[in-house]
């Protein structure tokens, strides 16, 4: 007699996800845990939010200034960030942010795949705004593109920020606002002029120290940083050689002043030039051992002496004095959080122009007060010196 064949009916359960920022999917979130059974340290994902702001390094630092903003409107958030491979290093010991993307292919597939409440799309740039448009979100606040490739605003609230790009007369004269507020106000957030975010971890901290001490600095002294160069994009930004020489010949010697240099890779040569031509009235520091560094290195300065470039925008985010100079580009837009003072080309009609060639033999960088700078700085060098002397006393 032939038998039945008994069905087992095979029983499968569906694992739960659990709602948690630290769950992967890949490995415990804890050695020897197992989360998607329990979570022993639940931390809620919240509003899911992706920030899309590949575009200048400065541009990156500046935009962070909108990240507390995000999270007084959503407390409860994850935060994710893309942005290029030599800018997604400022992001490092951010507390805002949960997650950055380096702007690369797979990172591309990954986040085309997920679901996200809102995404900042920041960059008017039409790679930016078409990955965007790629994405799936229940709300894109900021930039795309239409199906002709135009850059076009999500929002009415970005309308301003896009015709800065588009009317002249509105950019370089009537615009009283600044950059940080322009952006904010853009992405649908309450302006109330917060700082960049910029943080060093514990080693980076130490190690502007030891520099410091291997430099035999000496506690007190105002040291007074030359952010001597710019990027390649717009090389009309920086002064002189002539004029970094004149000024530091200036400063050199004057009681309670230490002076150094500071750059990135594109400004070694021209540092070289610089530091040869002082000697041993500056301290030449290194250009070329990645951003992180750099920043220490500007980090160990009091003043930072730049014209409108990354470095500018570091010394904002390090909450430094910051003197700089303006010619081609917008100087309402910068907010130096009253640190410092910027120069700018009074009367000069072409002033700011956004132009990479110069057809007036750079006047505006002619037109730099270099006495201001040293009379700024030894003002400042003699306040300090005061109260050194009145604290050790």
């Amino acid at each position: 007699m032939k038998k039945k064949s008994i069905k087992r009916k095979s029983v499968s359960k569906k694992i739960a996800i659990p709602d948690c920022k630290r769950f992967s999917g890949y490995k415990p979130c804890f050695p020897g845990t197992t989360c998607y059974k329990k979570c022993v340290d639940p931390n809620p994902i919240g509003k899911k939010i992706l920030i899309v702001n590949l575009d200048a390094m400065g541009a990156v630092l500046q935009t962070t200034a909108m990240l507390p903003a995000i999270k007084r409107k959503y407390p409860k958030s994850h935060i994710s960030w893309i942005t290029l491979k030599n800018a997604y290093r400022l992001l490092d010991n951010n507390s805002f942010i949960d997650e950055v993307f380096v702007w690369e292919p797979e990172n591309w597939l990954v986040l085309q795949q997920m679901d996200f409440d809102i995404v900042y799309s920041v960059d008017k740039t039409k790679r930016a705004c078409a990955f965007v448009n790629t994405l799936n979100a229940k709300e894109k606040i900021g930039f795309g593109v239409n199906k002709h490739g135009q850059i076009v605003p999500f929002n009415t609230e970005a309308n301003y920020f896009y015709l800065l790009g588009l009317d002249d007369d509105l950019k370089f004269k009537k615009n009283t606002k600044v950059g940080t507020q322009i952006v904010q106000e853009a992405m649908k957030l309450k302006f109330v002029r917060d700082e960049y975010v910029l943080n060093l971890s514990e080693e980076e901290k130490k190690y502007c120290e030891w520099y410091k001490n291997e430099n035999k600095f000496i506690n007190g002294d105002l040291v007074v940083g030359f952010n001597t160069g710019c990027s390649y994009l717009y090389p009309n930004k920086k002064m002189t050689i002539d004029q970094h020489v004149q000024i530091i010949n200036e400063l050199y010697g004057f009681p309670g002043i230490r002076l150094v240099l500071v750059g990135g890779p594109e400004d070694t040569e021209r540092n070289a030039e610089i530091a040869r031509r002082v000697g041993d009235k500056v301290l030449n520091t290194p250009t070329t051992e990645g951003v992180r560094r750099g920043i220490c290195y500007e980090n160990i300065c009091d003043i930072i002496i730049t014209g409108d470039s990354f470095g500018m925008h570091v010394g904002i985010a390090l909450k430094k004095f910051v003197i700089t100079w303006f010619g081609l580009s917008c100087w309402s837009e910068i907010d130096l959080y009253d640190r410092g003072f910027k120069l700018i080309p009074e009367g000069l009609h072409c002033a700011p122009c956004w132009k990479k060639e110069c057809p007036y033999n750079l006047e505006c960088i002619q037109m730099i007060d270099v006495k201001k700078i040293v009379s700024e700085v030894k003002r400042i060098a003699g306040i300090r010196s005061d109260i050194f002397i009145n604290a050790i006393r």
